[in-house]
């Protein structure tokens, strides 16, 4: 099995795409960050000492899209069209929801991968002085639209 990232001398190496269709991509990716009922009451209200979290998540987790081929060695820089970054509050936690548009030669998962964990840490760093036990977990692809792959959804 030839692996599209290793070179034929075993060479790590970014993959040429120069010869793959230009395509609307989607990619979608969860994760989830579980603290105390009372830290959930705190974000909703925007009550926490270091303030609103959600707001600064939000704005952490479009950044970190942005940045994904600066953290990420083998990822193309992609020009990206829409990042979007939603929250659900949970009874004990908040899962994070980003979904990441890009008109390219290649996917966008890692970027929404990296949209939600961004926005995690954010959150944590957020609730650290009243929770530094919080959880940050479950971080998966759900969705993903475009490319030669195809279109697919995770089942629940």
């Amino acid at each position: 099995m030839k692996l599209s990232h290793i070179d034929e001398t075993g060479a790590a190496h970014m993959v040429d795409v120069a010869d793959k269709d230009v395509t609307r991509r989607r990619a979608v990716a969860t994760a989830l960050i579980t603290t105390r009922t009372d830290v959930i009451d705190m974000i909703a209200e925007a009550g926490l000492p270091k303030g609103d979290a959600l707001p600064v998540a939000r704005i952490a987790g479009v950044m970190g899209a942005k940045r994904t081929s600066d953290l990420i060695p083998l990822c193309h820089p992609l020009p990206l069209t829409g990042i979007d970054v939603d929250f659900e509050l949970l009874e004990d936690g908040v899962r994070i929801i980003g979904a990441v548009k890009t008109v390219s030669k290649t996917g966008v998962e890692m970027e929404a991968l990296t949209a939600v964990t961004v926005a995690a840490l954010t959150i944590f760093d957020m609730i650290k002085a009243v929770d530094n036990r919080a959880v940050i977990g479950d971080v998966k692809v759900i969705e993903k639209s475009g490319g030669r792959s195809g279109d697919w959804t995770r089942e629940p």
